[in-house]
């Protein structure tokens, strides 16, 4: 195997490897706070629906936990091994965040551990929600840390560059770079964002296959607000990552809205194809990209003109960005006509129909996360360390990565599977009528 085949099969088992670790840790990062909520409401309420909403779900959370355990184990070992030339340049940097996230997540397990097993233990529910705030702080916190290693390779910053070597390295510095607060901010809250709809997806699922049981109503506009209040908050942090990118990256963001000429006024083109240089089919909203760049109509905003060929990112990252912010605005609009319908008490939103919609939510957010993701990485390209280290000098060149390929992407065949196996028999053979009943019988009166 050559260094080309070598280069090409370290990138798809990397992006394979991110693709299905990203599913767990976004649901890793946002359950814990939902599980927060729901927990805190059913107190605030005395409504033990919402109680019940908190422990069912951590049960749940338990499970994709484990997975992303395992997948995240993936990346730290993927990284020495496919990328060694960029852990030796770059390692003494990036050890810190590393190291941090780790800490994270096990302060998270432990005290997720802690308030698994103390479910009954507490007469006072508030004494046992205070054993949420460590794990919804610890789950944030590793996104935040793993996120940042992310932004030190958008802009690399807190070192001094010696003959190909990091050296007087500020690791402080390094992770406090100029694409940190946006990256960071955009991560953590669209995997709010998303939790919040896969819930309620699983919600809406259960109440159009017959079970009409107000336990599964209150989940479903509970998680249907918090996906409302987080959609409008990614929103307005994407108009910051845009804003930094115009500063920061600006090769990126005109790749990403096929901004080919240099210009003042300039339109945001969304959809469309590409022939032969040419944009054809696409909609043209004027003057949207110089206000997406500057926060000003008539700024200039700089074109693909400005960078040689070989810096210039895959032109495909334009589709990334209209799936993303399709999706986004989209379900930000289902959940605003949902909690505005239900305000109303208009009997649509109990329709077949919209229901279904709901149901594509989950999915659909969580397919633009994917999307998101693809984009930031794709869109980074040819650099692994932007303006330091392209991705072709940082790869492997051993001739078993294809080999590590199959094996890798066998192992996520069978966690894929798995956990959704048994996620199902979990709550297949203990459905909520049941546990409210056999719990009504334990404390001897009625749930209200």
């Amino acid at each position: 195997m050559g260094n080309e085949e070598a280069l090409f099969f370290s990138r798809v088992l990397t992006e394979l490897t991110l693709s299905f670790h990203i599913i767990y840790a976004t649901i890793g990062v946002g359950i814990p706070l939902m599980i927060m909520i729901a927990q805190w409401v059913g107190i605030k309420k005395n409504d033990e629906h919402y109680i019940l909403l908190a422990r069912r779900w951590a049960r749940g959370f338990v499970i994709t936990v484990a997975v992303g355990v395992v997948t995240g184990t993936a990346i730290g070992l993927q990284l020495s091994l496919l990328w060694p030339n960029f852990m030796e340049l770059a390692g003494n940097v990036i050890a810190l965040p590393l190291f941090m996230e780790t800490f994270a997540f096990f302060f998270e397990a432990i005290f997720l551990g802690i308030y698994l097993y103390t479910w009954d233990r507490f007469e006072n529910q508030k004494k046992h929600l205070l054993l949420l705030i460590p794990v919804a702080i610890g789950a944030s916190f590793s996104a935040v840390f793993i996120t940042i290693v992310n932004a030190f390779m958008n802009a690399p910053q807190g070192f001094d560059l010696v003959n190909g070597e990091l050296i007087n390295i500020n690791p402080l510095l390094a992770m406090f770079n100029p694409a940190m607060p946006t990256k960071v901010a955009h991560v953590v809250v669209t995997a709010y964002m998303t939790s919040a709809f896969v819930l309620a997806s699983i919600a809406a699922f259960r109440l159009l296959k017959g079970s009409n049981h107000v336990y599964h109503k209150k989940a479903l506009f509970l998680t249907m607000k918090l996906g409302l209040i987080f959609s409008i908050a990614a929103a307005i942090i994407g108009d910051f990552s845009g804003k930094y990118l115009a500063e920061y990256q600006p090769e990126k963001l005109a790749a990403a809205e096929w901004h080919f000429e240099t210009e003042e006024n300039a339109s945001l083109i969304m959809y469309g194809i590409l022939d032969d240089g040419e944009v054809k089919y696409a909609i043209e909203i004027p003057y949207a990209l110089s206000i997406l760049a500057h926060g000003n109509p008539f700024e200039e905003v700089i074109g693909l003109d400005q960078f040689s060929e070989d810096e210039i990112p895959p032109l495909y990252i334009h589709y990334l960005f209209d799936i993303m912010v399709t999706i986004g605005m989209g379900l930000a609009f289902l959940s605003a006509l949902y909690v505005f319908a239900k305000w109303r008490n208009w009997s649509f939103v109990q329709t077949k129909w919209f229901r279904w919609l709901i149901v594509a939510g989950g999915p659909l957010a969580m397919i633009a996360i994917e999307a998101g993701w693809w984009m930031a990485e794709v869109g980074r390209q040819p650099w692994v360390l932007r303006g330091i280290m392209r991705t072709e000098d940082a790869a492997t060149s051993s001739g078993q990565v294809d080999i590590m390929l199959v094996l890798f992407a066998g192992l996520y065949l069978i966690l894929g599977v798995g956990s959704v196996v048994v996620l199902r028999r979990m709550f297949k053979r203990n459905p909520v009528e049941q546990e409210i009943e056999d719990r009504r019988k334990e404390q001897g009166g009625g749930i209200k």
